[in-house]
């Protein structure tokens, strides 16, 4: 029986690390008329339940599709982003896309108080296999971030990586098509 997730990237938001801290931030101006073009292209999808990293910008995204299919959004801490570096300190933006790549090649390493990919997926993958097996045959929307979604994809095909993390984009749409839990299809459905 096929089973679809919907994986829907967070538009732009402001990144700082108190934000992140507290739960992320609110998405900008034309991450709030993204959203809207995120419900727009899902419309028509007969998507079933929905459900989200719990940080806002994740939540803000899937919101107009929430409110346009009137479903509830059903939030997972599981689903947050990765840290690939502590968020007590800032690193800049070199040192996060070498250790990001890093993280790909060697699911063990992260930087100082970051989270590995092994350790992402410890999280994440117990929750999307219970969603795959308590909405088996339906269709699932989750709100989510390039890092996490990427590490998700990874685990259930290796050629996902840092090469696809890096062409993503903010927002993005990709439909996974699941037998059992096995993953058959990733299709991109936003165009820019």
């Amino acid at each position: 029986m096929k089973t679809s997730i919907y994986f829907i990237r967070h538009g732009l938001a402001p990144f700082s690390i108190e934000h992140e801290r507290a739960g992320g931030s609110s998405l900008s101006e034309q991450g709030k008329l993204d959203a809207m073009r995120v419900a727009e292209i899902l419309s028509n999808e007969d998507i079933d339940v929905i459900v989200s990293s719990s940080y806002f910008r994740a939540i803000e995204t899937v919101s107009p599709l929430a409110e346009l299919l009137k479903k509830e959004i059903i939030p997972y801490i599981e689903l947050t982003e990765r840290p690939i570096a502590s968020l007590n300190y800032a690193v800049s933006e070199e040192e996060l896309l070498i250790a990001i790549e890093q993280s790909f090649v060697d699911i063990d390493f992260c930087m100082p108080e970051g989270e590995t990919t092994r350790q992402a997926q410890e999280r994440a993958i117990p929750l999307i296999k219970k969603l795959l097996s308590n909405f088996e045959g339906k269709k699932i929307a989750i709100g989510t971030h390039g890092n996490i979604m990427t590490i998700i994809l990874n685990y259930f095909d290796s050629n996902y990586g840092f090469e696809f993390w890096k062409k993503t984009t903010k927002p993005d749409i990709y439909r996974l098509e699941f037998e059992e839990k096995e993953l058959k299809l990733v299709k991109r459905l936003w165009n820019q």
